[in-house]
């Protein structure tokens, strides 16, 4: 899937100009890190086609940055960086990873984790 952040898709676009050649996110983003929309927050005016938009709407369900990246079919360094940029921009919020969970939810998200990153 070829995307484009600007919007439209455009299939002979490499997937690095999603980022603008940008290869490390602005906020520290594990893998494992679950991900939500902040339903508050207003949202740029994005052109239909934005994957933006599509990680925004994921982000509802608190998938990880693995399953974000499995999902859209987007390399991992792509969407870590398109995260980080919507958190900092405060349409989305990172959860704590591993530490402070149950071990209920710590299984859970590495079965979603190793099955996103398998889908890669």
């Amino acid at each position: 899937m070829s995307r484009s952040a600007g919007g439209g898709s455009s299939n002979m676009a490499r997937p690095y100009t999603l980022t603008e050649g940008r290869t490390r996110p602005i906020v520290d983003l594990p893998l494992e890190a679950a991900i939500e929309t902040l339903d508050d927050t207003v949202r740029p005016e994005w052109t239909p086609g934005d994957v933006r938009v599509d990680i925004v709407a994921m982000c509802h369900e608190r998938p990880s940055v693995a399953e974000i990246a499995a999902q859209l079919g987007l390399p991992l360094g792509v969407a870590r960086v398109l995260v980080g940029d919507l958190v900092a921009g405060t349409q989305l919020r990172v959860h704590a990873t591993l530490g402070g969970s149950s071990a209920a939810e710590r299984r859970g998200l590495i079965e979603r984790t190793l099955s996103g990153l398998r889908a890669l």
